[in-house]
C-alpha cells in the first residue's frame, strides 16, 4: 500500500473540500435526499415501528433486550428500543440514497474539478456512464445488505463491531466511488487494472471515510430520543453524510487519477522500450 500516495491525495482532497465549488455541491444532493427521506419518515416510519413492536411482543423481544440493557447499565434505553431498531434498519438505506444522490449530482462535477485543476493533460477515455454508475451502486449495495444482515448479530460484540462495520462500509464505499472516480478519464480495462493493483489502498480510503461517517450515523440513531426533534436531527445527519461523501469522492478522484496518470506513464515507457527493441 502506497502510504505516500494516500497521504498526498488526502491532503489534496482536504484542500479541495473547502473550495466554494465543492461546498456548493452539498446543496443539491442534500435537498434531493432530504425530500426523499421526509416522505419515507412521514409515511413509513410509524408503520415500521408498529411492525417491529408487534414482532418484539410476539417473540419476547422486550424481555431479552431489557436484560441486555440492564447488563450493560443502559436500562433507560429500553423505552427507545423499537424506534432505535427501526432507525438502525433504515440507516443502510439512508446511506445508499446519500451515495446515489452524490453519484447523480456531485461526482461528475468533482471529477471535472479535480481533472481540470490537477490533471489537465490526462486524456479522457469515458469508460463509464450514469447507467453503469447506478447499476454498479445498486449491485454493490445488494451484496452489502446481504452481508450486513448476516453479520448484524456480531455487532452486539463490541470488538467485532469496531472492526467489522468499518471494513464493511469501507468495501461498499470503495466499490461505489471508484467507478465514478474513473468514469470520465479511464476506459474499462484501465479501471479494472487500477482496482486490482490498488485494492488495499482503495479499501483503506473507504474504511477511513466510513469511520468519518460514524458521527452522522450516531446522530441519525440518536434522533429516536425525541420524535419532536427527529426531522432536524435526521436532516442534519443526512447533510453530514453528504459532506463526508463529497470529501470521500474528492479523495477517491485525487488518488485514482494519480494512479491512472502513473499507469499510463508506465505503459508509455513500455511501448517506447518495445519500439527500441524492435528497431534493433
Amino acid at each position: 500500500m502506497n502510504m505516500t500516495a494516500l497521504g498526498l491525495s488526502w491532503g489534496r482532497a482536504l484542500g479541495s473540500q473547502f473550495h466554494w465549488r465543492m461546498l456548493s455541491l452539498t446543496f443539491l444532493p442534500f435537498l434531493a435526499a432530504a425530500i426523499l427521506w421526509a416522505g419515507i419518515l412521514w409515511f413509513g416510519l410509524q408503520a415500521l415501528v408498529d411492525l417491529i413492536q408487534a414482532w418484539f411482543a410476539q417473540y419476547q423481544g422486550f424481555e431479552q433486550t431489557g436484560r441486555i440493557f440492564s447488563f450493560v447499565g443502559l436500562l433507560a434505553l429500553k423505552a427507545f428500543v423499537v424506534p432505535l431498531v427501526a432507525m438502525w434498519l433504515l440507516l443502510p438505506l439512508m446511506v445508499l440514497t446519500s451515495m446515489i444522490c452524490i453519484t447523480a449530482f456531485a461526482m461528475p462535477s468533482i471529477t471535472r474539478f479535480v481533472g481540470n485543476r490537477y490533471y489537465p493533460v490526462l486524456e479522457r477515455r469515458h469508460g463509464g456512464s450514469l447507467f453503469g454508475s447506478l447499476w454498479h451502486s445498486l449491485s454493490s449495495f445488494a451484496i452489502f445488505i446481504i452481508i450486513w444482515l448476516l453479520t448484524l448479530p456480531l455487532t452486539l460484540i463490541p470488538p467485532l463491531a469496531m472492526v467489522l462495520q468499518p471494513l464493511l462500509w469501507g468495501w461498499l464505499t470503495y466499490r461505489v466511488m471508484i467507478y465514478d472516480a474513473l468514469a470520465e478519464h479511464a476506459d474499462a480495462d484501465e479501471r479494472e487494472l487500477i482496482i486490482t493493483r490498488y485494492r488495499p489502498a482503495l479499501i483503506a480510503i473507504g474504511t477511513v471515510s466510513g469511520i468519518f461517517g460514524a458521527a452522522p450515523g450516531m446522530l441519525w440513531l440518536g434522533g429516536v430520543m425525541s420524535f419532536l426533534t427527529l426531522p432536524f436531527t435526521a436532516g442534519f445527519a443526512i447533510w453530514l453524510y453528504i459532506v463526508v461523501f463529497v470529501f470521500t469522492g474528492l479523495w477517491f478522484v485525487h488518488f485514482s487519477l494519480s494512479a491512472l496518470e502513473q499507469l499510463r506513464a508506465e505503459q508509455g515507457i513500455r511501448i517506447a522500450d518495445n519500439q527500441v527493441v524492435a528497431e534493433f
